[in-house]
This record gives C-alpha cells, sequence and structure tokens, in this order.
C-alpha cells in the first residue's frame, strides 16, 4: 500500500529532478539547492512532530539528521 507524497517532499523530489536534468550552476543551481533543502527539512521536523507511527518519526529524525550533516560539511 502506498499513499501519494505530501507537497514538501514533493518540491523536493522536483528539485533533484531539476539538479539532474538540467543540471543548472551558478545562482540557479544555488536557488534550486536551497529551496530542495528546505523542503527536506520541512518534511523531516513535520514527520518527526506528525508521524502517523514511530517508523515514520524515526525516518523523519534520520533525514534531518543526515541533511544537517550535509549542511555542516558544505559549509567547510
Amino acid at each position: 500500500m502506498a499513499q501519494r507524497p505530501n507537497l514538501s517532499l514533493t518540491v523536493f523530489a522536483l528539485c533533484v529532478s531539476a539538479r539532474w536534468l538540467f543540471s543548472p550552476v551558478g545562482t540557479a543551481a544555488a536557488v534550486i539547492n536551497i529551496i530542495g533543502v528546505a523542503a527536506l527539512t520541512w518534511w523531516s521536523f513535520d514527520e518527526i512532530l506528525r508521524g502517523a507511527n514511530p517508523f515514520r518519526r524515526i525516518l523523519g529524525a534520520g533525514v534531518l539528521a543526515v541533511t544537517l550533516l550535509a549542511l555542516v560539511r558544505s559549509l567547510r
């Protein structure tokens, strides 16, 4: 059984697809990355707070941890 992804996960998937299909550079790449990371972060917080079951809450926490780690590593 599957359910349709929510808006924030859809936005993230669109950003990943845009990066893969168009390989943007410069400002366009930065904007797509910022929107994608913001959408994924929002999805993670939403799952942690309102996840339907413990698995979804743990998944949200794991994705948030990986996202924050990637952000910290990119700032180096």
